[in-house]
């Protein structure tokens, strides 16, 4: 699939029973490409970067295991294509991966508008984190989600200097509850790169 495509349409959706019988290789063909655009920064934040590949692997997989049929297909492309980089941005989903119910309760209400304090640095130019504007992911109580959708929107400038294996790339957590910051490896960079398509 290629990297410059940046919509799914209803089109592209294969039936039922033909991911059915190509979901185990699809599974390890799609887990492959994601290894390569998981970064973790800290203890517990999990950024993984999203492509046309990986969200149309998350929309079949929707919809083999809730089996909604042609009726939750519409409802899968407005939830995930959103989520398709469009060229001039890298998405991620971002997760707090606590396993423990009360550190991960406790955590989470210590990361109040987490959302808005997280940037990826290209040579010393920042790129601002816009979270995702479905549903507000940090509650009344102080409480934020354990999973964000963000876009990171880059100027030609940054993405040339991100393209330039010289200049170093790291994303940052700055909250003041959550400091923590991971250089970007050459492997991620590569791909990530071509989201820049």
């Amino acid at each position: 699939m290629p990297a410059a495509k940046h919509i799914i349409e209803r089109s592209d959706i294969l039936p039922y029973d033909v991911y059915a019988k190509e979901r185990k290789d699809r599974r390890a063909a799609i887990t492959a490409v994601k290894k390569g655009r998981r970064v973790s920064v800290g203890p517990y934040a999990t950024f993984y970067f999203e492509n046309y590949e990986t969200m149309f692997q998350q929309i079949h997989e929707m919809l083999y295991i809730e089996k909604g049929g042609e009726e939750q297909i519409a409802d899968e492309l407005a939830a995930y294509n959103p989520l398709i980089p469009k060229g001039d941005e890298l998405v991620a989903t971002l997760m707090f991966e606590i396993d423990d119910e009360v550190r991960r309760d406790k955590e989470l209400r210590r990361l109040t508008g987490v959302e808005d304090h997280i940037y990826i640095d290209v040579g010393g130019l920042r790129v601002t984190a816009v979270p995702e504007g479905d549903i507000e992911r940090t509650k009344a109580d102080g409480k934020t989600s354990s999973v964000h959708f963000l876009h990171f929107p880059f100027k030609l400038q940054e993405v040339e200097k991100f393209r330039d294996p010289a200049t170093q790339v790291l994303i940052a957590i700055a909250h003041p509850n959550y400091g923590h910051m991971a250089l970007l490896s050459p492997e991620t960079r590569a791909a990530l790169s071509a989201d820049f398509d």
